[in-house]
C-alpha cells in the first residue's frame, strides 16, 4: 500500500468505517511509515480536540449597559428588581440567539463532515476492486440487489440513452451507517450516486460544492438524501442530476 492510498483511508480508519481487511492494511502501513503515522496521530489529536471543544456562548458583560440604556426614562429611578428583571429578559433573549447561532454552525460543520466522508468514499471506490458489488447495466438487476441489504433500496434509473451509463451498484458507509451507491459513467469518468434515507420529506434543491478536486451535487427528495460525486465538470454533473430527477419523477407518476 502506498502513502497516497493510505492517507485517503486515514479518516475512515479513525471513524471505524473500514472493513477488517482494509483496516489491517492501513494499520500495517502506518506501523512502517513514520510520515503516515505522524499524519494519523495529528488527525486523531484533532478529533479529540473537536470532541472536547466547549461551544457554549456567554453573553458579554456590556449587554447589561445596553439594556439599561434602552429602558424608558422615568421620573424616579427604576428599582433594583425592575433592572434585574430587564437584565434577565435580555440575557434570555441573548442566550436564545446564541443557541440558534451555535446550532447553525453545528449543522454546517456536520454537513461539511458528511461531504468529506462522501468524497472519501468516492476516492475509495476508485481503487481496484472497490467500485462495484453488482455489475450490471440493467436497472432491473441492480435495484433488486439492494433489497434486504438496506432499509430502503435506492432508486436505480438507466440513463444510458441520456449519456450517463449505468454500470452497477454497491454498499458503502457514510456517517457510520450503510447506504447504497449507484454507479454511472460519463465517458471514462465515474459518477457515484450515494443515497441515504432521512426523516425529512421536504424537497431540498440541488446544491453543488467542490472538495479535493471533485464536484459534489447534493439534494433531498421523497425522504431520501442524494450526493452525486465525480471529477466531471459542474455543468455536466448538474445535467446528470437534472436527468435523474426528471426520470425519477416520471417513474413515480407512472
Amino acid at each position: 500500500m502506498t502513502c497516497d492510498e493510505a492517507r485517503i483511508m486515514l479518516h475512515a480508519l479513525l471513524d471505524g468505517e473500514l472493513d477488517a481487511g482494509h483496516a489491517r492494511e492501513v494499520e500495517a502501513h502506518i506501523a512502517d511509515c513514520a510520515d503516515c503515522a505522524a499524519e494519523f496521530a495529528a488527525q486523531r489529536q484533532m478529533q479529540r480536540v473537536l470532541a472536547d471543544t466547549n461551544l457554549r456562548y456567554a453573553a458579554p458583560a456590556s449587554l447589561r449597559n445596553k439594556i439599561e440604556a434602552s429602558l424608558p426614562k422615568a421620573q424616579t429611578p427604576p428599582s433594583r428588581r425592575s433592572v434585574l428583571r430587564g437584565f434577565a429578559m435580555g440575557s434570555a433573549v441573548s442566550a436564545l440567539a446564541a443557541t440558534g447561532i451555535v446550532a447553525l454552525v453545528l449543522r454546517q460543520d456536520d454537513q461539511q463532515r458528511i461531504l468529506s466522508e462522501v468524497v472519501s468514499a468516492h476516492l475509495r471506490s476508485l481503487q481496484a476492486g472497490h467500485l462495484i458489488d453488482v455489475l450490471s447495466t440493467d436497472q432491473h438487476t441492480v435495484k433488486p440487489w439492494f433489497n434486504g441489504k438496506l432499509d430502503v433500496a435506492p432508486p436505480v434509473i438507466d440513463l444510458t440513452a441520456q449519456g450517463f451509463t449505468l454500470v452497477g451498484g454497491r454498499l458503502d458507509y457514510i456517517d457510520a451507517r450503510a447506504i447504497g451507491a449507484v454507479v454511472y459513467k460519463r465517458r471514462q469518468h465515474v459518477i457515484n450516486l450515494f443515497v441515504a434515507q432521512t426523516s425529512s420529506t421536504e424537497h431540498r434543491p440541488p446544491k453543488t460544492q467542490t472538495m479535493q478536486g471533485f464536484n459534489c451535487r447534493r439534494w433531498g427528495e421523497r425522504g431520501l438524501n442524494f450526493w452525486a460525486v465525480s471529477d466531471i465538470g459542474g455543468d455536466e454533473l448538474a445535467e446528470f442530476v437534472d436527468k435523474f430527477e426528471t426520470a425519477m419523477k416520471a417513474n413515480a407518476e407512472g
